[in-house]
Order: structure tokens, then C-alpha cells, then sequence
């Protein structure tokens, strides 16, 4: 199902949660919602499944003003922070609440219950009760529970923040496996940038109740369109770093981990040509030349596959990633170039949302 929000605004009293936001989110798609808290997100969602009444704007289920509709007849399915499972019934029986809600009967209700328990991997836990699950099985029983239904919609506010790191990183797969194999349009609430890029088809960046960017995920981190976008996406976070321009006038460069390329001795003629910085978002000349800085090596840090490095340039403290296989020592100076992308330049007097 596709759902379209339009000019969609939400006040509690003199506060404005959510202003003007109009967005499509694409039939059969998992679309997170991301920002910081407070940003208006849950109240979205709240208004996505009439819990929270619109004070301006409509929403639309395909072609259906689904505006004033009441939560019981929009056919959603939600998943929550905090599971809210019935701690006196098994697994099982939480799963077919909602069908026992419905009056299906008893064997109907069980057989989908079953099936639905398989469909997310605790169909060996059934007669189990909450307080026997760990905090993954039971947010697996808490989506079994959303989706008995065949929901047009499932929402999901932060299902994973209760969880441990390990947890969050193997229910976030699983949540976009279920999703895949059932087609269902999702939105996932959260304030986790790498949960967003890794879980979901498309995103929606909120500040202050305001949409500052939505699309692919990758579109948003190559061409953020505004200062809050670029350093709101990526791990480690993009570098304000200032640097002279080809005039020798100081200018404000956004420059992402991964874009610095080392020169000299140390780097490649093949690096060495893949210089300059990305005309998208700058909006000022940018160097054409392959021009090289200079930086003192803090300290290399190793994570995994990658090695990040932590230069000081002048009184200037940035994170850089080398992907090449160049030797580094903590302590030594080196002379890096910038890539042609992941180097942005935002106007200091253009509005910053």
C-alpha cells in the first residue's frame, strides 16, 4: 500500500511537533524516518495509525483520506519499544491475540499463529511465556503479533533499542528479511544512522518536526543538500575542516572520512589524479588541481577492515580513512590530496535547516 502524507502538520498547544511535512512513501518499501530525538518522528507514526489526530494536512492510503479515519479501521500493524506482551499468556497465544480480538475462531487463529511464528523464527517457543525469552525473542514474538493481521502498514518505533549491540545487528537483519518476504510497507522509526542505511529502502531526515531530506540511502550520504544531512549520516561523522581555496582564501570544506587521499612518497600517481573537490553542493570554484596539504599523524586507530586515522592539520583535528595499503606511522608527517567526492562546500549564508 502507498502512503502519502500532504502538508501535514501537528501542534500540542503552542508547540508545533511536525510542520508542513509532505511525503510519499512507496508501496511495499521499509522507509525509515531518522533524526534526532524530539525531531517529530514517533508523532508521525502516531498520526500514521490515528492515535494522535492531524491538526493540519491529510494522509492517504493509496487513493483512500485516511485523515479522520479511527486506528481500529486502518488496518496497521505496530511494533514498540518495549514489546508489550501479555505476561500471562504463551507465545502462541500473544501471536493470535489480535485474530482472537476478530472472533476467528480458535484452530483458524492457531494454525496462522503457527505459521506466523515460523515466519519469524520462534516457532519452537510457543508454549514458552515473555518472562521465559530473552529481549530478541520477545521483540520476534511482538512483530509475529503486528504482522497476524496482514497489515496494509506496519509501523515500528524503535524496536531495537532495548537490545545489545549483537541483538540489534541480528534482528535488524531479520526485520528486513520478514519485511522482504511479505511485502508489507514499513516504516522504521529511529535515531541510528547505521541502522537506517543498513535496514531500509529509502529514508526521510527529520530536524525539528521539519523533512530536511528523503531518497535512496546512498543518495543522502553522497549529496547531502544541506550542512544538517552531511554530518548526520556517516561513521566516523564528516570532517569541518578549513582550507585554503586556489586564491588562497579560506573556505569551510565538508569532507568525508574516506575522501582524503595520501600524496608524495607515500601515495600514488594513480591517487594523486583523482584530486579536486565535487561541484555538487559547492557552491564556489572548487581546486581542479591535484593540490596537496600537509598533516601530523595523532593516532591510527584499527576497526575491522578499516584503518582510521586521526591527523591534526595546524590546530585542526580530522578523521581520515586510506584505502590504499600505504605504510603510516603514528608521529609522521605526511601531504594528503582530496577526491572528487564526498567534498562539500555549503554556502554559510544559505539557510541551514
Amino acid at each position: 500500500m502507498k502512503v502519502t502524507l500532504k502538508n501535514v502538520t501537528k501542534s500540542f498547544g503552542s508547540t508545533v511537533a511536525v510542520k508542513d511535512f509532505s511525503a510519499e512513501l512507496t508501496d511495499g518499501h521499509l522507509i525509515c524516518l531518522l533524526g534526532p530525538s524530539g525531531c517529530g518522528k514517533s508523532t508521525i507514526l502516531n498520526m500514521l495509525c490515528g492515535i494522535v489526530p492531524v491538526s493540519q494536512g491529510h494522509i492517504f492510503f493509496d487513493d483512500k483520506d485516511v485523515t479522520n479515519v479511527p486506528p481500529d479501521k486502518r488496518n496497521i500493524g505496530m511494533v514498540f519499544q518495549n514489546y508489550a506482551l501479555y505476561p500471562h499468556l504463551t507465545v502462541l497465544d500473544n501471536i493470535a491475540f489480535p485474530l482472537e480480538v476478530q472472533k476467528v475462531p480458535k484452530k483458524e487463529r492457531r494454525q496462522k499463529a503457527e505459521e506466523i511464528a515460523k515466519l519469524v523464527h520462534v516457532d519452537t517457543l510457543l508454549t514458552r511465556y515473555p518472562g521465559e525469552l530473552s529481549g530478541g525473542q520477545q521483540q520476534r514474538v511482538a512483530i509475529a503479533r503486528a504482522l497476524i493481521k496482514k497489515p496494509s502498514l506496519l509501523l515500528m518505533d524503535e524496536p531495537l533499542s532495548n537490545l545489545d549491540a549483537r541483538l540489534r545487528l541480528e534482528l535488524r537483519e531479520e526485520i528486513r528479511r520478514i519485511q522482504q518476504e511479505t511485502g508489507v510497507t514499513t516504516v522504521f522509526v529511529t535515531h541510528d544512522q547505521e541502522e537506517a542505511m543498513s535496514i531500509s529502502d529509502s529514508i526521510i531526515l527529520m530536524k525539528d518536526g521539519v523533512l530536511i531530506q528523503s531518497g535512496l540511502c546512498q543518495d543522502l550520504y553522497k549529496n547531502p543538500n544541506c550542512r544538517f544531512t552531511a554530518e548526520f549520516l556517516g561513521n566516523p561523522k564528516i570532517n569541518r575542516l578549513s582550507l585554503p581555496d586556489d586564491n588562497g582564501i579560506e573556505k569551510v570544506w565538508y569532507i568525508r572520512p574516506e575522501s582524503f587521499v595520501l600524496s608524495g612518497k607515500a601515495g600514488t600517481s594513480a591517487a594523486a589524479k583523482n584530486t579536486g573537490a565535487s561541484e555538487e553542493n559547492i557552491s564556489a570554484p572548487a581546486p581542479q588541481n591535484p593540490r596537496t596539504f600537509s598533516a601530523h599523524v595523532e593516532r591510527i586507530s584499527e576497526m575491522g577492515k578499516e584503518r582510521i586515522v586521526i591527523l591534526k592539520i595546524g590546530e585542526q583535528t580530522v578523521h581520515a580513512i586510506f584505502n590504499d595499503d600505504s605504510e603510516l606511522e603514528e608521529g609522521a608527517e605526511i601531504q594528503f590530496s582530496l577526491k572528487n567526492k564526498g567534498v562539500f562546500f555549503f554556502d554559510e549564508k544559505a539557510m541551514d535547516n
